[in-house]
């Protein structure tokens, strides 16, 4: 399925819109990623850890969102968009929220 972030995909005209989806993802981040990345805050440089969290949080919220489309009866996604931020009481938790159109190509 394709998953775009612009509102066409070239050399696929849009046949019809099938509506709003999403897709998202709550991820908590555990103790030894969180004392990883505080040493590499004291040190400078990037997390690797709190990376590899984010991207896994990016693939699963975009996943669920293909599926939901393709129940849907679509077999693309338009116009996606990724959002993050953190929740619980100590911000211990990543969310990543896909949204976009279902459409058929």
């Amino acid at each position: 399925m394709f998953a775009v972030t612009t509102p066409t995909i070239e050399g696929h005209p849009i046949q019809q819109y099938v509506g709003m989806v999403t897709g998202e993802t709550i991820m908590g981040v555990n103790m030894f990623k969180d004392i990883a990345a505080g040493f590499r805050n004291m040190i400078g440089g990037r997390s690797t850890a709190y990376e590899g969290e984010l991207q896994q949080a990016y693939q699963t919220a975009i996943n669920e969102m293909c599926q939901r489309a393709e129940a849907m009866g679509a077999n693309a996604v338009v116009g996606v968009r990724v959002d993050y931020f953190t929740l619980g009481t100590d911000n211990g938790m990543l969310a990543a929220v896909a949204n976009g159109t279902a459409v058929r190509i």
